[in-house]
């Protein structure tokens, strides 16, 4: 008995008497013994587990390193289409509240013949009429999203006074938008240049000495 104790010690198997008076109620009195595989509980499954676990809840979120730019950007885009269009009527309906709103601290316009306006000086100008517009129609707009800026190019068909002289024909400009910690897009800069104008019969050609006026914004 005490080898066979030694025996299933150091045997990594279960010792079961299947053939002794006590064990199976036959009376040969000779123990036999069949070798059965020891079973130790095995932790691979929950550790495995708590690794999946703990990779997941220190994994960021996909949406969290998608950039600014790409992140919403379709709804951005739609955002500042629709400020370009309150821009447009704030301009035709000389609406200063709106331009003020829309318009940074330290916006800056750059007009066609290098003039250089500031927030408070566009806003003066359209207070007092000097620049007053009767047609602003915008055509081939594109926005493009560079991280919180958006960049607005477009075409447009513009008519009215700029400093008591008539303005008309056909500009592009470029106008920029910086979007706030806060979410809001405010106008930075501004900057316009006469499209090359087509070829125009003599009739058709401004009289010697009269020009039409370049257009700010």
């Amino acid at each position: 008995m005490q080898s066979t104790t030694a025996y299933s010690r150091l045997c990594p198997f279960t010792v079961s008497y299947f053939d002794s008076a006590p064990h199976s109620g036959l009376t040969s009195g000779t123990p036999m013994m069949r070798r059965m595989p020891y079973r130790r509980a095995s932790f691979l499954p929950v550790v495995l587990l708590v690794v999946a676990c703990v990779a997941l809840v220190g994994t960021p979120r996909a949406t969290a390193a998608i950039p600014h730019h790409i992140k919403g950007g379709h709804d951005f885009k739609q955002q500042v289409e629709l400020l370009e269009e309150q821009w447009r009527v704030a301009q035709l309906s000389g609406d200063v509240a709106t331009m003020d709103r829309l318009l940074s601290d330290d916006y800056i316009g750059i007009s066609l013949n290098g003039q250089v306006n500031t927030k408070a000086q566009q806003l003066e100008r359209t207070r007092t009429q000097r620049i007053s517009l009767t047609r602003l129609d915008v055509t081939d707009r594109k926005v493009k999203l560079v991280g919180s800026v958006a960049i607005v190019t477009s075409r447009a068909e513009v008519e009215g006074v700029s400093d008591s002289a008539p303005i008309k024909g056909t500009y592009r400009y470029t106008r920029v938008y910086q979007r706030l910690p806060n979410g809001a897009w405010k106008i930075t800069s501004f900057e316009a240049t006469r499209s090359p104008q087509p070829h125009m019969s003599p009739s058709e050609a401004p009289a010697p000495g009269k020009s039409e006026r370049r257009i700010q914004n």
